[in-house]
């Protein structure tokens, strides 16, 4: 007989840091799980619920995932989610938020992709139907459409929400310039929109060069960090040297600018700055994300428990010495 799951009584006990997307009524934990790489058909649940589980008994309760998450069946990922979820979580729905996306590539024809009315009001129903949810948490447009209004993407998003299916609306991908677009069709249409969930990290800063951090400070709003480590980049794992192979994400190509030697040396000396902390290099890396109250939070892709409780760690120590972020600017700017 299989034991039934319950979550640890003392899942909030300060365990997780819990902040709020700007002025809005959106709790995160500082470390959110994402279910993009190695939670799909192919991978063996049972391993994939202990980490699931294990998180939120740690107080991790927010879970990322997107249509097109999953491989080699594309969108694997909602319904391994969806499995976990009914078997084990189902009882505390109303504590989890849950995430998920569209606008990338997830299906067959015209509207398997991008942010069209049609594509946006169907995947919502295809996603709830896998993870067996009646509403998701957080409903995001996963990148702009080139070819669709934001008009269009806006109102069917916003249709969503008044259908019940999903309670926020967050946006992905979107440059400074197109969230304030963005949100000022939200704010137009009263759509509850709360987040930006981008590509952020040591070694990719773009949302600081384009001004996003500031704009999400501007709009009462947060931003979520995807890739906070660079593809686990940013861990102990490369003092010695990258893999010819490594898989960097499109988003962090510019991270090998220098060559690869150049950003060995730079982890080597960050980790340094990591150990006077009393940190793991990965953990100095999200902390150093989080020491800005703009950032909400930060999603981890693990499939390590034991990488999952160091992770977890980050939230509770946003702290820098004036000296300290001298240092790791000095090390990022060589």
């Amino acid at each position: 007989m299989t034991e039934v799951y319950r979550a640890d009584d003392t899942r909030y006990d300060n365990r997780t840091a819990i902040r709020r997307a700007g002025d809005t009524g959106l709790q995160l934990p500082a470390v959110s799980l994402g279910l993009w790489r190695h939670y799909s058909s192919s991978d063996p649940v049972l391993d994939r619920e202990k980490v699931i589980l294990k998180a939120f008994d740690e107080g991790v309760f927010s879970f990322d995932l997107s249509n097109n998450y999953g491989k080699p069946e594309i969108g694997s990922a909602e319904r391994l989610f969806g499995d976990i979820y009914r078997r084990n979580l189902k009882p505390y729905r109303d504590e989890l938020v849950i995430t998920t996306k569209v606008g990338f590539k997830y299906g067959v024809g015209p509207y398997g992709e991008f942010g069209s009315r049609k594509a946006v009001m169907q995947s919502i129903d295809t996603s709830l139907e896998k993870m067996g949810l009646d509403y998701v948490d957080i409903y995001y447009s996963h990148r702009p459409d080139p070819k669709v209004k934001f008009e269009e993407t806006a109102r069917a998003l916003d249709a969503v929400v008044r259908a019940g299916k999903a309670l926020y609306i967050g946006i992905s991908n979107y440059t400074a310039a197109q969230t304030k677009e963005m949100v000022g069709w939200f704010q137009k249409l009263g759509t509850p929109f709360v987040v930006n969930q981008v590509s952020y990290n040591m070694f990719n800063r773009t949302a600081e060069k384009d001004n996003l951090l500031a704009t999400m400070k501007d709009l009462d709003a947060g931003l979520v960090a995807y890739g906070p480590l660079s593809e686990g980049l940013l861990s102990d794992r490369y003092l010695a040297g990258i893999p010819a192979d490594f898989p960097i994400h499109w988003s962090n190509t510019e991270t090998f600018a220098k060559g690869k030697d150049h950003v060995v040396a730079q982890l080597n000396d960050l980790k340094k700055i990591a150990q006077n902390r009393d940190q793991t290099l990965s953990e100095m890396a999200l902390s150093w994300l989080l020491r800005d109250p703009v950032v909400t939070s930060v999603i981890i892709g693990t499939t390590s428990v034991d990488h999952l409780e160091s992770n977890i760690k980050a939230g509770n120590q946003t702290t820098f010495t004036a000296d300290e972020l001298a240092a790791i600017e000095a090390i990022l700017n060589r």
